[in-house]
């Protein structure tokens, strides 16, 4: 993608079924949990690089004894720096006292984070927070073991003032008003509760205090605590739990917004934010692996009882569209398909618009992510040359006149690498403030392969956004080589709306589809639809979140989706460069047909899947005619 965009967290539980000297002896070392821990989040790098978290509860311990161990860090290195420091204590323990080497109780007793139950988590913070303190995993430490609380999680909640609010009424004095901490206090707050019920219970039943810890730990509903909890939620989420005991949960939201994947055999239960990473992690095919449904936890209790449960209804099932065009990892088979049918699906408009020239047009892609739909467009240009050939062929058969087909057979797509990305210059962790200036720097180019003046030069990016990059670096860089015309082509729609589900992009003035179709406003005269549109706003902003609908979406009824790409193209087009330029975009029926099975497409189409959804793009729009440059949530 060109634009610096980035998802909302990766999280990886694992959970240990054998004693520690089981994979000890299979494997060759006590640390196995820590070292597959390590090897799932390297593997979901992609969803987070602005810190990264640990955390290990160890069962059966005695008073007195560490049971939650955490580590965390927010510095660029984060995952070496936390694996490093957990191999280096486990090598030190060993070299000062190796006659212990081959003791596990003792070893567990005096080596961190030699656990049962593990969680690790990858950042993106999306409010550009990068300090320690706001990496997870989070905790709620007590005295009790079952009231012990650690989560993590890829979330955005949208209604957090309310739930605030909540805790508030509640009693509770909340630190923070953030949706981590909120989910930490709710969950915290029905977990204390439940505690104390089943105290009363077993302390009239005449049992002791001591009797009474473990059979509280037998008996939490922790499919109870997750329902009085969440009731409430309005967002996306996968959140992963540890309970000091050893329960834990992994739990993904009504409308299965945000993604979780988990495996289960004899030896481990362990659950991801993507498939591939446990298909690496542990040599599983596909099939072995499942997706925890919408509105339903995977919970494993301490006796190693694991079951996946419903705890919320589940909703119409509005998957994310934009993990399989960008965000997850492409070596997934499906997301690997998804992406080749969105760039073969948009290749009849870049042909039309070419005016099916092939000997005078360069093929080629905005790396990395984009790269997949690319090979999907080049296969359908082949395919397209096949079908013309194949038509030549009947014409000879006919007529005996073989110059045309000669001509014909020595056409072939010119694929070349053009663009070049700069990885000293990434732009993973830049704000909103220094974005554009780096984004000038970002890529650089292949020179000698196109013709000046002759070729026509096509690229293919994934998505556009802010169209920043492309302004500021992309079109300049390309321009350079002298091409007559530059087409971009995104294999995603023109993205109109803001998400408030994790993806940073929750500003609708940041927009270029947004800000085209204003601009198209004011030039037909119809600008008064702003103000109108905005006292709406205002309007229902008082009014509870189930009850809005979405005023945005009168702006873009008055236009085509191909007046909104001319006028994005008109906003993008540098003063300075020569060349003409067109920008294409997938259309939202493409997209559809290429990932029929995630549906979630509201920053195309404005169709939340959640009423918190409606409220935001509102109060977004708020903002925009305030001249606030705030998130909406």
């Amino acid at each position: 993608m060109s634009d610096d965009i980035h998802e909302h967290c990766g999280i990886a539980l694992i959970r240990l079924l054998k004693p520690l000297s089981f994979y000890k002896e299979k494997y060759g070392t006590y640390y196995y949990g820590i070292h597959k821990l390590y090897l799932l989040m390297e593997k979901q790098h992609n969803r987070g690089q602005d810190g990264a978290g640990v955390a290990g509860i160890k069962f059966d311990m005695p008073p007195g004894t560490p049971v939650v161990h955490r580590m965390r860090s927010a510095s660029a290195n984060a995952l070496e720096e936390i694996f490093g420091k957990l191999n280096h204590r486990y090598a030190d323990v060993l070299k000062n006292k190796p006659h212990k080497a081959e003791d596990e109780e003792w070893l567990k007793k005096n080596v961190p984070f030699l656990c049962e139950l593990l969680l690790g988590h990858v950042r993106y913070g999306t409010y550009g927070k990068n300090a320690t303190e706001y990496c997870h995993p989070l905790k709620r430490q007590n005295n009790w073991l079952t009231k012990n609380l650690v989560i993590a999680g890829n979330f955005n909640l949208t209604n957090v003032d309310e739930l605030f609010q909540k805790l508030i009424d509640l009693g509770q004095h909340p630190r923070e008003k953030t949706d981590t901490v909120t989910i930490l206090e709710k969950i915290g707050h029905f977990l204390d509760r439940q505690n104390e019920e089943l105290f009363a219970r077993f302390k009239q039943a005449g049992h002791s205090n001591t009797q009474i810890s473990s059979m509280i730990a037998e008996h939490l509903d922790i499919k109870d605590i997750l329902f009085n909890a969440s009731k409430r939620w309005d967002g996306g989420y996968t959140i992963a739990g540890l309970l000091g005991h050893g329960d834990s949960f992994v739990m993904r939201d009504p409308n299965g917004i945000r993604p979780a994947f988990y495996y289960h055999d004899d030896e481990i239960v362990v659950a991801t934010s993507e498939r591939p990473a446990l298909r690496t992690g542990f040599n599983i095919q596909t099939r072995e692996i499942k997706e925890l449904k919408p509105g339903h936890a995977l919970i494993i209790r301490k006796d190693k009882t694991v079951e996946e449960v419903e705890v919320l209804k589940p909703g119409e099932k509005r998957a994310c569209s934009f993990e399989r065009i960008y965000f997850s990892r492409g070596n997934d088979q499906d997301i690997y398909k998804e992406r080749k049918s969105l760039g073969r699906i948009v290749t009849p408009t870049v042909l039309k618009s070419i005016n099916y020239d092939l000997e005078n047009t360069v093929f080629s892609f905005i790396p990395n992510t984009a790269e997949v739909a690319f090979l999907g467009m080049v296969e359908e240009v082949e395919h397209y040359l096949d079908k013309a050939k194949e038509n030549e062929l009947e014409k000879i058969t006919e007529t005996g006149d073989k110059s045309k087909l000669k001509k014909l057979l020595s056409v072939h797509p010119r694929v070349e690498k053009i663009a070049l990305k700069d990885t000293k210059l990434r732009t993973f962790i830049t704000n909103d403030i220094n974005r554009n200036d780096k984004a000038a720097h970002v890529y650089d180019t292949t020179y000698g392969v196109i013709r000046r003046g002759i070729d026509t030069l096509v690229t293919v990016d994934d998505s556009i956004v802010r169209g920043t990059t492309l302004k500021q670096s992309i079109f300049r860089i390309l321009d350079r080589l002298g091409p007559k015309k530059i087409i971009v082509v995104s294999s995603a729609p023109q993205i109109r709306y803001p998400d408030c589900y994790g993806i940073d992009m929750a500003k609708l003035s940041d927009l270029v589809a947004f800000q085209a179709a204003v601009a198209l406003l004011r030039e037909s005269y119809k600008d008064n639809l702003l103000d109108e549109i905005y006292e709406k706003a205002k309007a229902m902003n008082e009014l509870p979140r189930e009850k809005a609908v979405n005023l945005v979406k009168q702006i873009y009824d008055l236009f085509t989706p191909d007046q909104i790409s001319k006028k994005i193209t008109e906003l993008l087009r540098p003063d300075d460069i020569k060349a003409d330029i067109e920008i294409i975009y997938q259309s939202v029926e493409g997209l559809h047909e290429a990932i029929p099975d995630h549906k979630g497409d509201w920053y195309f189409t404005g169709n939340y899947p959640t009423p918190g959804g409606n409220k935001v793009v509102n109060r977004s729009f708020i903002n925009f005619m305030e001249g606030k440059n705030v998130r909406a949530y």
